[in-house]
This record gives C-alpha cells, sequence and structure tokens, in this order.
C-alpha cells in the first residue's frame, strides 16, 4: 500500500477567513517538502477554475515542488483532459518528468466541476465524446514521437513531432473516474491504472465498479500486474479520536 496527500489549494474569499494567494502557494510547496522527507509516497495538485482554488495551473506548482524534493511521486489530480489539448498536457508532463528525474504521474478525467468547458470554449453535451476522444490522442501520443490522428474536437494531426522533452522513463499515466460504470470500464479496456474518486458517499458502494474496472481489463488482455488501483477521499488526521494535537 502507498500514501499521499492530495490538494485543491482551497483558497477562501470571503472577508473572514480569505488567505493571502501568495503566501498560500508557498506554505504549500513546504508542505510538499515535507511529504517528500517524511516518506509519503505520492503528492497531487488538482485542476480547478473558479476563485476559490489556487490550483489553475497544476503543473506550475508541481514543477515547483519538484526542484524542492528528492523522492516523493508529483501527480495531478485530476487533469481535466476534456478541456485541454492533449498534446500540449503531455509536453508539460514530459518536461515535469524530466524536471523530476522520472517521477511525474498523469492522471486524467474530466472533472467534477464544469466551469472549464465554457471557459474554455466547449460545449457541456459533449462532455463525454471530449474526453473519450483526447484521452484516444494522449494515449497515442505517449507512444509515438510522430502521431497521424483525426477527430471531431481537435484538428487532425499528419506526423508533427509532439514533443523533445519526451521523459527518459516516461511518467505514469492513469484514468480517475467518480462513480460512473462506462468510465471504469473504459479505463479497464484500455489498461489504465485507476484512481476512484470518492467525493461522497460510503467507499464500500465502489467495489462493484472496480470489479467491473478488473473484469474489463482481463477480458482485454491486460495482465493483473498493470491494474494498479488508488481510492482518492476525504481524510481526517489528528493525534486522537477528539481531534487534538
Amino acid at each position: 500500500m502507498q500514501i499521499g496527500v492530495d490538494s485543491f489549494v482551497a483558497a477562501p474569499v470571503d472577508r473572514v477567513s480569505a488567505v493571502d494567494p501568495a503566501r498560500h502557494l508557498s506554505e504549500l510547496l513546504e508542505a510538499i517538502t515535507l511529504a517528500d522527507e517524511v516518506g509519503l509516497d505520492v503528492f497531487g495538485i488538482g485542476e480547478h477554475h473558479r476563485r476559490e482554488f489556487l490550483d489553475s495551473a497544476p503543473t506550475v506548482i508541481l514543477a515547483a515542488a519538484a526542484v524542492r524534493t528528492r523522492r516523493i511521486r508529483l501527480t495531478s489530480a485530476v487533469t481535466v483532459l476534456s478541456a485541454a489539448d492533449p498534446v500540449r498536457v503531455f509536453q508539460e508532463f514530459a518536461t515535469l518528468d524530466l524536471l523530476s528525474n522520472g517521477r511525474a504521474e498523469l492522471v486524467v478525467g474530466r472533472g467534477s466541476f464544469i466551469e472549464a468547458f465554457p471557459l474554455f470554449g466547449f460545449e457541456l453535451e459533449d462532455y463525454d465524446s471530449l474526453f473519450a476522444e483526447k484521452l484516444d490522442l494522449l494515449l497515442k501520443i505517449r507512444e509515438n514521437v510522430h502521431v497521424h490522428w483525426s477527430g471531431k474536437h481537435r484538428a487532425a494531426l499528419t506526423g508533427q513531432g509532439s514533443t523533445r522533452a519526451r521523459s527518459r522513463t516516461r511518467c505514469r499515466f492513469g484514468s480517475v473516474s467518480g462513480g460512473t460504470p462506462s468510465s471504469f470500464t473504459r479505463a479497464g479496456v484500455l489498461g489504465l491504472p485507476l484512481m476512484v474518486a470518492i467525493i461522497g458517499g460510503e467507499p464500500h458502494r465502489f467495489r462493484p465498479l472496480i470489479d467491473r474496472y478488473h473484469l474489463a481489463a482481463l477480458r482485454a488482455g491486460h495482465s493483473p500486474g498493470q491494474l494498479k488501483v488508488g481510492i482518492h477521499s476525504l481524510g481526517y488526521v489528528a493525534e486522537n479520536g477528539n481531534g487534538g494535537r
């Protein structure tokens, strides 16, 4: 088992509890450095495009953390691929992987908020097709320097090179699912590691969906050893059950 921390870099904007953004990001980098020093396995940064979060550019935060840490893996939690360009996403994480000496991980999903769609000019009715198409392209870029690809939501690629900053170890890819059965099946068919986003509800209710993921992966011919499953959920840490310190 591996244990890590994810942060959405929440920053309240009301007058009572508002925080200084620069100080908040500085303290976040200190927290990531401490997580590395005490032996946590991974630290993830989310992606949101709303006032109460400071994680609109997660790869920038992770890159800053990369030069301050030595061992901890640095991951997105989650990259909203539906509203991003897969070529650019790959370039950023390949560069992050070089900066961190092979510690970058890219976890992609559709996000639990929808503000990225109108912000970047996408339609909500394309919610599913955007993700499926862009994930297909991202996986092709991972395997090939020069990609031939065409789709509905993005201009075609006709053999252009995706990036010169391809990592030496190739950053690990994963897919996040928040409860839609089809998303568990898709991750399994593709043989991608799975991150289960438990935002609400009891964790045991997700077991049948994880079983669906494993079954789909095995039917698609993937080996059990590559079927890694992680859980992202709210947590509480204290020295005793009363919240004492």
